[in-house]
Protein backbone atom coordinates (compact mmCIF):
# COMPACT_ATOMS: atom_id res chain seq x y z
CA UNK A 1 0.00 0.00 0.00
CA UNK A 2 1.32 3.75 -1.02
CA UNK A 3 1.84 6.01 1.90
CA UNK A 4 1.12 9.39 1.13
CA UNK A 5 1.56 12.68 3.50
CA UNK A 6 -0.46 15.46 2.85
CA UNK A 7 0.87 18.60 4.16
CA UNK A 8 -0.97 22.08 4.53
CA UNK A 9 0.86 25.49 5.44
CA UNK A 10 0.04 28.77 6.50
CA UNK A 11 -3.81 29.66 7.24
CA UNK A 12 -5.49 26.40 5.84
CA UNK A 13 -6.28 25.55 9.45
CA UNK A 14 -9.06 28.43 9.40
CA UNK A 15 -10.81 27.07 6.32
CA UNK A 16 -14.58 27.78 6.31
CA UNK A 17 -13.79 31.17 8.38
CA UNK A 18 -10.80 32.75 6.17
CA UNK A 19 -12.24 34.44 2.92
CA UNK A 20 -15.40 31.93 2.05
CA UNK A 21 -15.81 33.47 -1.09
CA UNK A 22 -12.35 32.40 -2.05
CA UNK A 23 -11.88 29.31 -0.18
CA UNK A 24 -14.92 28.15 -0.17
CA UNK A 25 -16.91 26.85 3.26
CA UNK A 26 -15.32 23.68 4.12
CA UNK A 27 -13.16 23.27 6.69
CA UNK A 28 -9.55 21.57 6.55
CA UNK A 29 -11.23 18.25 8.12
CA UNK A 30 -13.45 18.05 5.95
CA UNK A 31 -10.96 18.52 3.12
CA UNK A 32 -9.03 16.00 5.35
CA UNK A 33 -12.58 13.94 5.23
CA UNK A 34 -12.58 14.43 1.32
CA UNK A 35 -8.90 12.59 0.86
CA UNK A 36 -9.47 9.87 3.13
CA UNK A 37 -12.51 8.58 1.75
CA UNK A 38 -10.61 8.90 -1.87
CA UNK A 39 -7.49 7.21 -0.71
CA UNK A 40 -9.42 4.23 0.74
CA UNK A 41 -11.17 3.75 -2.60
CA UNK A 42 -6.85 3.90 -4.50
CA UNK A 43 -5.83 1.56 -1.39
CA UNK A 44 -2.99 4.56 -0.15
CA UNK A 45 -2.44 5.26 3.16
CA UNK A 46 -2.58 9.08 4.00
CA UNK A 47 -1.43 10.96 6.93
CA UNK A 48 -2.27 14.43 7.50
CA UNK A 49 -0.04 17.92 8.73
CA UNK A 50 -0.61 20.97 9.30
CA UNK A 51 1.35 23.79 10.29
CA UNK A 52 1.47 27.87 10.11
CA UNK A 53 5.59 27.58 10.54
CA UNK A 54 7.81 27.39 7.80
CA UNK A 55 10.55 25.18 9.99
CA UNK A 56 7.96 22.63 10.64
CA UNK A 57 6.94 22.25 7.34
CA UNK A 58 10.39 21.56 6.26
CA UNK A 59 10.75 18.74 9.34
CA UNK A 60 7.81 17.38 8.10
CA UNK A 61 8.99 16.82 4.51
CA UNK A 62 12.59 15.91 5.92
CA UNK A 63 10.19 13.12 8.13
CA UNK A 64 8.55 11.86 4.79
CA UNK A 65 11.83 10.42 3.95
CA UNK A 66 11.96 6.90 3.69
CA UNK A 67 8.67 6.41 5.84
CA UNK A 68 6.40 7.84 2.78
CA UNK A 69 6.02 6.99 -1.03
CA UNK A 70 4.87 10.85 -1.91
CA UNK A 71 3.26 13.88 -0.37
CA UNK A 72 0.58 16.35 -1.35
CA UNK A 73 1.31 19.82 -0.31
CA UNK A 74 -0.33 23.11 -0.59
CA UNK A 75 2.24 25.54 1.09
CA UNK A 76 -0.21 28.55 1.51
CA UNK A 77 1.71 31.74 0.89
CA UNK A 78 4.86 29.46 1.12
CA UNK A 79 4.66 28.85 -2.59
CA UNK A 80 5.43 32.17 -3.48
CA UNK A 81 8.69 32.56 -2.19
CA UNK A 82 9.99 29.27 0.09
CA UNK A 83 13.25 28.52 -0.83
CA UNK A 84 13.77 26.21 2.45
CA UNK A 85 10.24 24.31 1.45
CA UNK A 86 11.69 23.96 -2.00
CA UNK A 87 14.76 22.67 -1.17
CA UNK A 88 12.90 20.28 1.41
CA UNK A 89 11.12 18.84 -1.48
CA UNK A 90 14.17 18.13 -3.77
CA UNK A 91 16.73 16.63 -0.80
CA UNK A 92 13.79 14.23 0.25
CA UNK A 93 13.35 13.33 -3.85
CA UNK A 94 9.43 11.94 -3.80
CA UNK A 95 7.28 12.51 -5.97
CA UNK A 96 5.12 15.62 -4.80
CA UNK A 97 2.02 17.03 -6.38
CA UNK A 98 1.25 21.14 -5.61
CA UNK A 99 -2.22 22.05 -4.58
CA UNK A 100 -4.09 25.21 -4.07
CA UNK A 101 -7.77 25.60 -3.32
CA UNK A 102 -7.84 28.83 -4.92
CA UNK A 103 -6.88 29.66 -9.19
CA UNK A 104 -3.71 31.54 -7.90
CA UNK A 105 -3.13 32.76 -11.97
CA UNK A 106 -6.78 34.79 -11.27
CA UNK A 107 -5.57 36.40 -8.32
CA UNK A 108 -3.23 39.12 -7.25
CA UNK A 109 0.06 39.62 -9.28
CA UNK A 110 2.59 38.39 -6.34
CA UNK A 111 0.40 35.25 -6.40
CA UNK A 112 1.61 34.35 -9.91
CA UNK A 113 5.30 33.12 -9.08
CA UNK A 114 5.10 29.95 -7.18
CA UNK A 115 8.58 28.70 -6.45
CA UNK A 116 7.83 25.82 -4.67
CA UNK A 117 6.24 24.31 -7.68
CA UNK A 118 9.64 23.69 -9.25
CA UNK A 119 9.95 20.58 -6.84
CA UNK A 120 6.60 19.35 -7.58
CA UNK A 121 5.68 16.57 -10.17
CA UNK A 122 2.90 18.76 -11.11
CA UNK A 123 0.73 21.18 -9.93
CA UNK A 124 -3.40 21.67 -9.09
CA UNK A 125 -4.77 25.26 -8.28
CA UNK A 126 -8.66 26.49 -8.72
CA UNK A 127 -10.66 23.15 -8.30
CA UNK A 128 -11.55 23.66 -4.22
CA UNK A 129 -11.14 20.60 -2.34
CA UNK A 130 -11.29 19.07 -5.67
CA UNK A 131 -7.37 20.25 -5.99
CA UNK A 132 -6.52 17.21 -3.21
CA UNK A 133 -8.65 14.43 -4.81
CA UNK A 134 -6.71 15.19 -8.14
CA UNK A 135 -3.59 15.40 -6.61
CA UNK A 136 -4.05 12.29 -4.94
CA UNK A 137 -5.62 10.77 -8.58
CA UNK A 138 -2.54 11.58 -10.14
CA UNK A 139 0.42 11.74 -7.84
CA UNK A 140 1.67 7.94 -8.82
CA UNK A 141 0.47 8.14 -12.45
CA UNK A 142 3.61 7.61 -14.94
Amino acid sequence: MKKVLVINGPNLNMLGVREPEIYGKMTLEDINSLILKKAEELNIQVKFYQSNIEGEIVNSIHSAYNNFDGIIINPGAYSHYSGAIYDALKAVGLPCAEVHISNVFAREEHRHNMVTAGASKGVISGFGAKSYILALEGLFDE
